[in-house]
């Protein structure tokens, strides 16, 4: 296939790759039939959604694409025991991950609860000196002081410590892939079981959470009485499925469009507060979740404070949320520096084993448990291929992974797990966790790289940028950034489309030590503003920055900047080639 505008090798190292003659050909026919423009049926088209179903796919409904909450395998079990806890005003606790999808998780169980007049206990382990996940003492520990304990994001593979929690009974809300074998707790809801049929398999914790509040409520509805307000708590739910990464496909889709609208309206004292410290200064979008307000619900239980991001998230108290929110900022920008430390070693280590095999990792002594979740996102876009990063302290190691689309992670993680090659591991399709002693590195490195191997990892060229449209400077048009997001959200699964634009003159500002803004133009009308993040971290900046009189390809992504009361087209570039 011949490259994109003949770029072969761009100033970032890729090669261009145009969009798919088949797909443009149906676009072009969407076009004609809907009256839609061209750009967003090539979306639409990509998406695989045809003419007829466009006009439902552009306006997601909750309640058209809710799937009924008993479809999920001891839902109603569920239902009933948390009822019965509620009714009977019993001792609950919740123990939750660390992450962006556990806070949220317990934060929606926390302020539902809240409305019946219960304050539940929250549990959430340190991740250093306990882990991930349930543990025997903890269990015991909570169910000695508790009748019903909430596990959410976590428990599917907990077998012991779920046995360990006598007298309590165990609800498990989790959406990590599963054994055959479960643990032997009350109900286990989890649309990643084996015996489920995958239909939901694409929810994060938090959107199973969500579906055993919808259950309650009805069934609280069906007795005459009115549950909390569900729509409400759609801001929660929204930041979990873009903090932790899940597919916006089906339902999905439909909470991040709704929940982007509930935390748009401020009501959430602690999303607010955060919002505020992040600088947030527009309406939210799915960047602002997962670069902004997720990166900073994570940092405490990165290298702080394992609670405080399910506290901000479920606090009411205006004056906690904005201490709180003051410390996850601090901690999150403790977690950056020892971050890029950690990534230029690993990045390093990576490029000298080489980025063109299935898999891409690296491991050493001392890296922060807490950062190598990101250095693996990191290694995985630079080498576009799955990456593991694993932190040693004496001779165990613990490790991320993070996996690009269609290839299954979790599954081949638990494979050499269940093959004896690392001490233990799980997690989904796209991000997974390991433990694993320094014998055990090699072997179960190279039998993972098999595995994935096998599944088509390595086979895309690390080079390759997808282009989805060629556009003139001119016609990045509010209106037209206006129907494009009407095919959003956008994220894992469902990238935003990448335009191009061709031969376009432009002048720079930088901004900052590493980013750039841009004006360029084709001559066919107004300039285009664009911003270049990070641009200095590779040959982009420099080479833009002196550009003299030479003119650009540029490729990126369309935004909408509001300022100043005013609304302008601005291009997120991520990519750009001598004209």
């Amino acid at each position: 296939m011949t490259a994109f505008l003949s770029v072969e090798t761009s100033l970032s190292g890729r090669r261009w790759v145009g969009p798919d003659p088949v797909q443009d050909r149906l676009a072009e026919g969407m076009a004609q039939q809907t009256r839609l423009p061209l750009p967003l049926c090539r979306i639409l088209a990509a998406r695989g959604v045809s003419p007829e179903d466009a006009p439902a796919f552009l306006a997601p409904s909750l309640r058209d694409l809710m799937p009924d909450p008993l479809t999920l395998r001891d839902m109603g079990t569920a239902a009933d025991r948390l009822l019965h806890a509620v009714s009977r005003r019993e001792r609950i606790a919740i123990f939750a991950d660390y992450d962006v999808d556990g806070g949220s998780s317990a934060a929606l169980l926390l302020v539902w609860l809240r409305a019946f007049g219960l304050q539940a206990t929250l549990y959430i382990p340190d991740r250093i000196d306990e882990g991930y996940g349930p543990n025997v003492p903890a269990m015991a520990q909570l169910a000695a002081a508790h009748d019903l304990i909430l596990c959410v994001d976590c428990g599917t593979l907990s077998h012991e410590p779920i046995a360990a929690a006598k007298g309590a009974d165990v609800v498990i809300l989790d959406h990590h892939l599963a054994l055959e074998t479960l643990p032997a707790a009350l109900a286990i809801v989890n649309p990643n079981r084996q015996d489920e049929d995958g239909a939901l398999a694409h929810l994060c914790a938090a959107g199973v959470v969500f579906m055993l509040l919808v259950e309650a409520n009805r069934r609280l509805k069906q007795q005459g009485s009115q549950g909390p307000d569900l729509m409400a708590l759609l801001d929660l739910v929204a930041l979990a499925t873009i903090a932790d990464v899940a597919p916006l496909i089906g339902l999905n889709r439909a909470f991040v469009r709704q929940g982007l609208k509930i935390m748009a309206r401020r009501d959430r004292p602690g999303l607010r507060a955060l919002a505020d410290v992040s600088r947030m200064d527009q309406a939210p979008t799915p960047y602002a979740l997962g670069f902004l307000l997720g990166p900073r619900v994570n940092a405490g239980g990165r290298i702080g404070q394992a609670d405080l991001g399910a506290r901000l998230l479920a606090t009411d108290d205006e004056m906690e949320a904005s201490r709180i929110a003051a410390r996850l900022d601090q901690l999150n920008t403790e977690r950056r520096e020892i971050t890029e430390r950690v990534r230029e070693e690993a990045l390093a280590q990576a490029e000298a084993r080489g980025l063109d095999g299935p898999l891409v990792w690296a491991a050493a002594e001392g890296w922060h448990p807490g950062v190598v979740g990101i250095v693996a996102a990191r290694l995985k876009e630079a080498a576009n291929r799955p990456s593991v990063v694993i932190g040693f302290e004496g001779d165990i190691g613990k490790g991320s992974a993070r996996s690009v689309p269609g290839v299954d992670l979790g599954a081949a993680i638990q494979r050499i797990a269940a093959e004896g090659l690392i001490q233990k591991g799980g997690g989904h399709k796209m991000a997974a966790g390991l433990t694993l002693t320094r014998p055990q590195l090699e072997p179960a490195m190279a039998r993972l790289g098999e595995l994935l191997a096998r599944q088509g990892a390595g086979a895309t060229g690390p080079r390759d940028l997808r282009i989805d449209s060629l556009l003139a400077t001119s016609g990045a048009t509010v209106p037209l950034v206006e129907e494009i997001e009407n095919a959003g959200p956008f994220g894992q699964a469902a990238p935003a489309p990448r335009f191009a634009f061709a031969n376009a003159a432009v002048t720079c500002r930088r901004i900052g030590e590493s980013h750039l803004k841009i004006s360029a133009s084709d001559g066919s009308g107004p300039a285009l503003d664009a911003i270049a993040f990070g641009a200095f971290d590779g040959p982009l900046g420099a080479t833009l920055e002196g550009a003299g009189h030479k003119r650009f390809h540029l490729a990126g992504k369309l935004e909408l900047n509001h300022w100043n009361g005013r609304t302008r087209v601005q291009l997120r570039l991520d990519d750009a080639a001598p004209a």
